[in-house]
């Protein structure tokens, strides 16, 4: 497979974005409040006969930054300052990028006394929720990170058997979207960790954006739509084109089952990262917009200009065409975790 030229990619979005404003107004179906085991009642969105999550949420795919692939571990509370501050001026919220999200090694490699996720001291002195503050003081959204398991390489404490309290303590710290990974599942099903906080997050006061990322172990596209805005399809994505278009591939089987309250998601863009041609990051940007994705994972602050108008063009001309409907909201098209 190789790079598509540029007039050939252009045409495709834009009949792309066409087609899927119009398809956007059809799938719109109706809400049913369900019952869990549990005894939780959960509103559903019924489209085209199957049930997805209606937490008001995911209306459009989620779009914004994560910093994993990049930056894996190297992160602190003054990058996210400064990726925040570029988003803003770089526009790129007003392309609907609108996510600021953490993943692994935010927090320290043991709970508090009393049970509680704590950030990292040295990385984020100032606590979550000052950085969430910060984000939120730009327009934009901040978006957490955990796991449906014990413990990982990193030392952060996952989330299994304690969904409540840190289900509890996101919400304390005004997270907009928690990504949700799968280490060391202690044996438990996928569906029945992942479930477990879905209720977790019902019960707080506070909308967030839930993305199942179960590395499409267990088929998540047939069965997450009922308890998640968003699930992974496939394995992490490398910077290369052989792992880009596999993951395309992958992803393609479960394209049904995409739509507004539920997309799926073959992992976050890699454009700008640097192992790929101009014309190969073109492609993968938009094989991405095709499949209703596209959550970044670079330096915003620092994009080589190239990168930077790739971006721009590519995005800028699908975002113009969803605009022109009143149904879709300030996100557009895109998943951001992997967002």
């Amino acid at each position: 497979m190789s790079p598509l030229p540029d007039r050939i990619v252009l045409v495709v979005i834009l009949v792309f974005a066409v087609s899927w404003s119009r398809w956007e107004d059809k799938v719109l179906g109706r809400e049913i409040a369900l019952l869990d085991d549990d005894g939780l009642s959960r509103q559903i969105h019924l489209q085209r006969g199957r049930h997805m999550l209606a937490n008001g949420l995911g209306r459009t795919p989620q779009m914004g930054w994560n910093g994993w692939n990049h930056f894996h571990c190297d992160v602190d509370e003054n990058l996210v300052r400064e990726i925040a501050d570029a988003m803003v001026s770089t526009g790129l919220h007003k392309l609907g990028y609108e996510y600021v999200n953490l993943d692994g090694c935010w927090a320290e490699s043991s709970r508090d006394n009393e049970g509680n996720l704590v950030p990292s001291k040295s990385k984020f002195p100032s606590g979550m929720k000052a950085v969430a503050d910060y984000i939120h003081g730009k327009g934009l959204k901040f978006g957490i990170y955990s796991y449906a398991g014990v413990s990982y390489g990193t030392g952060q404490p996952g989330s299994l058997g304690s969904e409540d309290r840190d289900a509890t303590a996101f919400a304390s710290w005004d997270a907009d979207y928690l990504k949700y990974d799968n280490f060391h599942n202690d044996s438990m099903s996928e569906r029945e960790r992942y479930l477990r906080m879905h209720n977790a997050l019902a019960k707080v006061k506070r909308p967030i954006f839930y993305g199942v990322c179960d590395w499409g172990v267990d088929d998540p596209a047939t069965w997450a739509g009922p308890i998640g805005n968003s699930w992974r399809t496939t394995r992490d994505i490398r910077n290369s084109w052989a792992s880009m278009t596999s993951n395309a591939d992958k992803n393609d089987a479960w394209a049904s089952y995409a739509g507004p309250g539920g997309w799926n998601d073959p992992d976050m863009l890699e454009v700008g990262n640097g192992n790929m041609t101009t014309e190969e990051y073109r492609s993968h940007f938009s094989i991405w917009a095709i499949m209703k994705l596209a959550v970044s994972k670079f330096a915003v602050s620092r994009l080589h200009a190239i990168t930077f108008k790739l971006i721009r063009e590519c995005f800028g001309l699908i975002f113009k065409q969803l605009h022109s409907r009143t149904s879709f909201s300030s996100s557009a098209v895109s998943s951001l975790n992997g967002l």
